[in-house]
């Protein structure tokens, strides 16, 4: 049993020998016995490609495609009362900052219109981008605050539906830019929520405040 054990040892002196410690730095070109997938045949974005008859790594999507989940953009109206459906933040307005001058508005842009899909969509997006550390009523305690993330805010808190309460109480302008550009330990979503989605999302959450408030969370 000993020699089993000796030569085991050795193998490994070997190994350690001849690859070397993981982080370790050195000029020479590595030594992989298992190479992990760290080199592969694949083709980078921006780059030559003798591949392609147009000799781009890049390829441009099929005519007529459209990502999944999304629609083909509507165009804004001529006097930008009615904005793309699907448009991203291109302005300094209200309905794509969520300010007014240097302050946060409150209340709902002129431009959209509540009415049950909005709400609909917004409860979807809500679901999708916010239930997990938010909650599914937006008290805060989502999925992550199981594993130490308690930071998430609580949209129930009391004072969350008086505008004069300066601790609970978010203006509608607040958590637009916070959805655009993140918090603290939520990152931004202005990147992958289209405008009228972010908009979409705060309509349902002010539903959610005044479900609660009717049923006495606050």
């Amino acid at each position: 049993m000993k020699y089993f054990f000796l030569s085991y040892i050795f193998a490994a002196i070997l190994i350690v020998g001849a690859a070397g410690f993981r982080g370790d730095k050195f000029s020479r070109t590595p030594l992989q016995i298992f190479p992990d997938m760290k080199d592969q045949p694949k083709v980078k974005y921006q780059a030559a490609s003798a591949f392609f008859a147009d000799g781009l790594g890049e390829r441009t999507p099929i005519t007529h495609t459209v990502p999944m989940g999304f629609e083909i953009p509507a165009k804004a109206s001529a006097d930008g009362a009615t904005p793309p459906k699907y448009g991203f933040s291109n302005g300094l307005d209200f309905y794509n900052t969520g300010k007014v001058g240097d302050f946060y508005g409150d209340g709902l842009p002129a431009e959209l219109a509540v009415d049950a899909d909005f709400l609909a969509r917004g409860q979807q997006r809500f679901n999708i981008y916010c239930a997990v550390c938010h909650g599914q009523s937006g008290n805060g305690k989502g999925v992550t605050s199981k594993y130490g993330i308690l930071t998430a805010f609580n949209f129930q808190q009391a004072g969350a539906t008086d505008p004069a309460n300066p601790v609970g109480y978010r203006p509608t302008g607040s958590i637009f830019d916070t959805i655009t550009n993140g918090k603290g330990l939520m990152g931004p979503y202005g990147g992958v929520l289209p405008v009228r989605d972010r908009w979409a999302i705060i309509s349902y959450i002010r539903t959610l405040q005044l479900a609660g408030k009717e049923v006495g969370v606050q």
